[in-house]
Order: C-alpha cells, then structure tokens, then sequence
C-alpha cells in the first residue's frame, strides 16, 4: 500500500530540460547543484559528463563534442551548478538570444531571365577598385547575361542591349558600351543548346524503340 502512495507520476515531476536524456539523468544533475562541498561537486560533474559521453562512445573524446555536454550539463542544471569546466561557459543569455532575421532574396528582378544572383554579382564588381581585376569581372558577368538571355528569349541579342541592362542594374556604374567592349559571338553559346529538331528526333527515336509493346492486343 505504501508503495502504491509513494508513485511519482509525470504530471507531478518538473518538466526536463533535455529530454533526451531521461529522468535519471536530470536527478543527477540536481543532486550535483544540491551538493555543498565545491570539490565532491567537481567530482560529481566529471562523473556524470563520463555517463553522457558513454551514450556515445564513438564521439566521447572528441573535444568538440566534450564541449557540448559540458554546456549540456550547465543547461541542465538551469545554470545553477557551480563547477570548474575546462570550456568557457555559455551564459543563458547568450543561448536564449534570438538571431538576426535573414534577409529574404529579391524574388522579382526586373529581368527574371538572368536570376537573382547576376545583381549580387554587379554588387560584388561595384565594390572592386578599378583596374584590370574588376574590368575582367564586369565583362565576365557581361557574357554570362548574354548566355542568360540566349537561354530564354532568342537566337541573337545585340551587344548593346546587354550593356544597357548591365548599366541599369549597376546604377550607371558599369558602363561597357562606351569602352568599345564586344562580347562573345552568340553562335559560341548557342553550340550546346538543344534544337527543336533534335528533341523530335529523339522522341521520335524513342517511339521507335517502344515499337508497338503500347499497343493492346485482341
């Protein structure tokens, strides 16, 4: 009958902090916070970091992780217990700092044909130095708008549309149609395109191989 009344049940137990680790685990660290003497405490925490780390053998002596379970265990404790680590201690603040909101990308550019990371690239050659350095770059990221637009518009852009798209994009600092530049011819990028005539072929390869296996039978 005594035993019946001496039941603990989990609606009356204080809520884990880590979960993962169970009950007894939680009652170890509360029993190190309990202890007065700084030196049994040492001995304690050493004690109960070896338990941790045996649920991993493979990653126990890996310092990195051996960090991790000691800020585990101070997580544990509600960073109550007072012990000598041989890891800097991470303040509960800085654990519950919420990080900085990402800044989502641009999702529609004006000219969707070249994607979002050509303005990151202008930004990047915006920032050079002038000289040779950013020169190759801005005519590096010339080309590559041409490509882009080749992929999904025409079989031949002019040079010069180009050069006026890059120079809206960079706010005027990029201005190529005055230094005299010519890009790529654009039969260069158009050699690996796939043409109409060759996708039917291969359909129509493909039908041939099939045969008549589609077919229904009487």
């Amino acid at each position: 009958m005594n035993l019946v009344e001496n039941l603990e049940y989990n609606t009356e137990r204080s809520q884990l902090i880590i979960p993962e680790y169970g009950r007894h685990f939680q009652k170890m660290v509360d029993y190190a916070v309990s202890i007065e003497d700084k030196e049994e405490r040492n001995k304690v925490a050493q004690a109960i970091i070896s338990v941790m780390g045996n649920l991993q053998p493979h990653l126990r002596d890996v310092p990195d992780f051996q960090h991790k379970l000691w800020d585990q265990l101070f997580i544990m404790s509600d960073f109550k217990l007072d012990v000598d680590s041989p890891f800097p201690i991470t303040s509960k603040e800085l654990l519950q700092q919420r990080p900085d909101p990402l800044e989502y990308p641009q999702n529609h550019p004006k000219y969707r044909f070249y994607g979002n990371n050509i303005k990151r690239m202008i930004d990047v050659a915006v920032s050079w130095e002038k000289g040779d350095k950013r020169d190759g770059l801005e005519y590096a990221i010339a080309n590559h708008m041409k490509k882009c637009y080749l992929n999904w518009n025409k079989d031949v852009v002019d040079d010069q549309a180009i050069f006026a798209h890059l120079y809206e994009l960079s706010d005027g600092q990029i201005d190529l149609a005055s230094d005299g530049e010519n890009l790529t011819e654009s039969g260069q990028f158009l050699k690996n395109k796939p043409t109409k005539s060759n996708r039917s072929n291969t359909s129509g390869k493909k039908s041939q191989r099939t045969g008549g296996r589609g077919k229904k039978r009487y």
